[in-house]
């Protein structure tokens, strides 16, 4: 579900139709009028309007100046209305799922292809929270090359494992006090469907080379997600999180860019006292460490949950809180 003013109406053209892809089928769309003219408020509402029918929108609930559209499951009627109309303009794009460094298009993205008025483009999704371990349509319908539903199921028992043993390494998990959190490396959402057992909510990244291309798998799942490239910066506040997922991050990046810099991106973005975990081989664990015992953070090397024996490690630090010296000046 998105919202969107009429404010947007001055650019339309552009925005609201790059709008589209962000919505599921069946998302709906708020749009909300000022205290304006009546006249002024006629205008943009036709223009709206005419908008939202050009996108294949469906106008569901109106009162006063609020209304909610709808879009549509599927794009049989969209298509019918182009050959028509001349409009709406479909994309021609051969990955409509490619959103890295990509400009906006004067388009519409297209819906995959149904049979039949009432089939659900891309597949019917459970309701939630049984959307989170169900089994995505996409997989199902062995969309993702190399990915398939055998290994979905064995990705969820997997994180569910790891996540009891989380619970014995990071305390504040168990007690409640963390609430954001970020997976660095989200691959299919395992992490955070299994997180589901805690108050929490996590923001899963797909880097953005990643291939397959898994973040269509974890948006099926209900979940949130962006992309990353992590020899660059993430675009949020500093301090945003309590708690980082970091698994196979630098064995993917150690030769890309100075891991200096992203373990200092990660520094800028967690808060103080909260969690980083780890999972990584011990040379990098080791050379991760030396790092962050520099930055003030308080971290131990611990065995995987399966015993000392696998050479993947984790590695759990905190991030302390701590002020520069005051300098005295001379008179």
């Amino acid at each position: 579900m998105g919202c969107i003013s009429s404010k947007w109406i001055e650019f339309y053209g552009l925005e609201v139709t790059g709008y589209s892809p962000v919505l599921l089928s069946v998302g709906r769309n708020i749009g909300e009028g000022w205290d304006r003219t009546a006249e002024d408020l006629k205008q943009e509402q036709d223009t709206i309007e005419d908008t939202a029918r050009r996108l294949c929108w469906k106008k569901v609930a109106e009162h006063d100046d609020l209304a909610i559209w709808q879009k549509p499951i599927n794009h049989l009627e969209c298509v019918k209305m182009k050959k028509a109309h001349e409009t709406p303009v479909i994309c021609k794009s051969k990955d409509p799922d490619s959103a890295w460094y990509r400009d906006l298009e004067d388009c519409i993205t297209p819906l995959p292809d149904v049979t039949s008025a009432n089939d659900v483009a891309g597949g019917e999704l459970l309701k939630w929270p049984d959307r989170a371990f169900a089994v995505p349509p996409r997989l199902s319908r062995s969309l993702v090359p190399g990915i398939n539903v055998d290994r979905f199921l064995e990705d969820n028992e997997l994180w569910k494992q790891r996540i009891t043993h989380y619970n014995r390494l990071v305390t504040p998990l168990r007690s409640g006090r963390y609430r954001n959190i970020m997976d660095m490396n989200a691959y299919i959402g395992g992490f955070a469907a299994a997180m589901l057992r805690y108050p929490v909510w996590v923001m899963n990244v797909v880097l953005s080379n990643s291939n397959p291309d898994t973040l269509g798998i974890i948006y099926e799942r209900g979940l949130i997600g962006t992309y990353q490239d992590w020899c660059e910066g993430f675009s949020t506040y500093p301090r945003t999180y309590d708690l980082i997922h970091a698994s196979g991050v630098f064995t993917i990046y150690q030769d890309r860019c100075d891991i200096t810099s992203i373990l200092l991106e990660m520094d800028r973005i967690l808060r103080p006292e909260g969690s980083v975990i780890f999972r990584d081989t011990v040379e990098l664990l080791v050379k991760i460490k030396s790092i962050t015992d520099g930055m003030r953070w308080k971290s131990q090397i611990m065995d995987h949950e399966s015993g000392p024996f696998n050479p993947e490690k984790i590695l759990v630090a905190v991030k302390t809180y701590w002020t520069g010296e005051a300098i005295n000046k001379q008179p």
